[in-house]
This record gives C-alpha cells, structure tokens and sequence, in this order.
C-alpha cells in the first residue's frame, strides 16, 4: 500500500467513525473564530469557549474589540495564558480588519497571514471552516497522529508536514480530515496515555511509528 492509497483508506475509515467532523471553538462569525484560534495556542478549545463569552459580551463587534483597551482585554483573556502576547494580538488584528478591510475577515490565504497573531494553522482553519476553501490544519494532532500513521516520516515542522499532506490529501478532504485527526487523537491515539490501538480503526494499516 503506498502513502498515496494509506491516506485515502484512513480519511475513508476517519470519515465512517467521526461523521460529524467540525471545529471545537464556537464561533458564529469569521473574526470571533479569528480571536479564539490566537487564544487557542496552548490552551485547550474548551477553556477558550468560556473565556470567549465574556470577551465577546463586552466587545461585540470587530470595531468594539478594536477599539477596547488592550489590558482590559489581556485582563479577561488571562486565564488562556499568554495574555499580554495573545491581548497585543488580537488587538492590532481587530485594528488591521476595522481599518484595512472594512471589519471583514479577508477569504485569502496570504492576505489572512498579514494579519498580526495569524500563522499558517489559524489561516488554514478560517480558509477551510469559514470559507469552505481547501485547508489543512498542522496542530499538534494531525503532526502527531500523521506521523504515527507513516503518512509523513518523522517530520515535526508543521509547515514540512503541511505541505507533505498536501501531496496525500485531495483539496477537499484536508479541512474534515484535520478536525478527525483531532477527535481521533484525543479519544484513541491519546498523547498522554498509551494509545488504544485495541479499539482503533486504523491499526491494520497505521504504521504505529513516531510514538511519543
């Protein structure tokens, strides 16, 4: 089975035992996803769900965030961790979309990247979840679990690991299977415990490789 056919099977298997593939930050409108993935780095999708809530009752608008005081903001955002870094953030990103986009999330790729706290993991999930584009999302799950399943050889730079699926993935899958590799990661090839490979529905074809 090569690399090529061993991808197709597992976003089949993927597909059948995770239908509901979906991000795990609640979000209603493109730039409040924008500001939960910054607050998502190092911290869990369900912390920021909740700190979100407040973030969002009191500043209800991109021209409302943008114009807030950014240590009221570090102030509420603290429990994510980072504050200062992730309140800088999404303050001068929030300024960028009032002032250079007309409040709008921009649906480009290299423009998304322009903005300030957005890397290639954020842009990818807006470009997929938001605007249906092909995306592939490298968080820790999709470089661990890939390479675990031999899908990339003992690569851990995301961008290397991005562009080595991109080569596996066809366009229109990458977005769903990215949020399976999340859901699959967290309940059976766990990273904080030994993986339950008993209960996988991958372990006939996964390679088991790069356990950490």
């Amino acid at each position: 089975m090569t690399k090529k056919q061993r991808t197709l099977e597992i976003i089949e298997r993927l597909k059948k035992e995770y239908p509901d593939a979906a991000c795990t930050l609640d979000y209603d409108q493109a730039w409040k996803l924008l500001v939960s993935v910054r607050l998502a780095a190092q911290c869990t999708d369900a912390r920021v769900n909740v700190v979100v809530e407040g973030l969002f009752e009191k500043y209800p608008s991109v021209e409302a965030l943008a114009a807030a005081d950014v240590e009221d903001i570090e102030t509420i955002v603290r429990p994510c961790g980072l504050g200062k870094s992730k309140a800088r953030d999404i303050s001068a990103c929030m300024k960028m979309l009032r002032d250079e986009y007309g409040g709008k999330v921009p649906d480009d790729f290299k423009t998304l990247l322009k903005l300030p706290g957005v890397g290639r993991k954020s842009a990818n999930l807006i470009m997929g979840d938001v605007f249906g584009k092909p995306a592939i999302v490298t968080d820790t799950h999709c470089i661990r679990l890939t390479n675990r399943m031999g899908l990339v050889d003992g690569i851990k730079d995301p961008k290397k690991v991005e562009m080595a699926l991109w080569e596996l993935v066809p366009p229109e899958e990458g977005s769903d299977f990215c949020h399976r590799l999340v859901m699959h990661g967290r309940e059976i090839c766990t990273a904080r415990t030994k993986p339950y490979c008993d209960r996988c529905c991958l372990n006939d074809i996964c390679k088991k490789v790069g356990v950490e």
